[in-house]
C-alpha cells in the first residue's frame, strides 16, 4: 500500500500580519453595529462603543487563555548552569561571595571558614 505523506501547507505555521486581523475586527464591529442599530434601534455611539470594547475584552481574555494553553519551556539539562543572583555572607569573617550561576535554581550554599555561608538576600538589579 502507498502511504500518502501529508504536506505542510505554507499557511500552517504563519499568522496573519496584524493590520489584516485589525481591519477583520473592525469590519465585524461595523457590520455588526450597523445591524445592531437598525433592529433595536440603539443610539449608534452606544452600540459600537459597547462592540468596541467587548472585541477588546474578548481580545485580552484569548491572550490570558492562550498563555494558561502554552505549556512552560523544558528544563534544561542536568549540568547546564542557570543565571541566578545570591548574595552569601560569612557568619565568622565577613566575606561576602555574589553567585551569578548555579547548577540548580537553589544551589547549596558556599562554604568559607570551614562552615556554610548564609544567604544575605537575592540582589535585585
Amino acid at each position: 500500500m502507498d502511504e500518502i505523506e501529508e504536506q505542510p501547507t505554507e499557511s500552517a505555521g504563519k499568522s496573519r500580519p496584524w493590520w489584516m486581523r485589525l481591519s477583520v475586527w473592525a469590519v465585524v464591529i461595523v457590520v455588526s453595529g450597523i445591524i445592531i442599530h437598525s433592529v433595536f434601534d440603539i443610539p449608534s455611539r452606544t452600540v459600537f462603543g459597547a462592540l468596541i470594547l467587548g472585541a477588546l475584552i474578548l481580545r485580552v481574555g484569548f491572550f490570558f487563555l492562550q498563555q494558561f494553553a502554552t505549556p512552560p519551556p523544558a528544563p534544561p539539562d542536568p549540568g547546564t548552569l542557570r543565571k541566578v543572583k545570591l548574595l552569601y555572607r560569612c557568619s565568622i569573617c565577613g566575606t561576602e561571595v555574589r553567585m551569578t550561576a548555579a547548577n540548580d535554581e537553589d544551589p547549596e550554599p558556599p562554604r568559607h571558614c570551614m562552615d556554610d555561608m548564609e544567604l544575605v538576600a537575592p540582589i535585585m538589579e
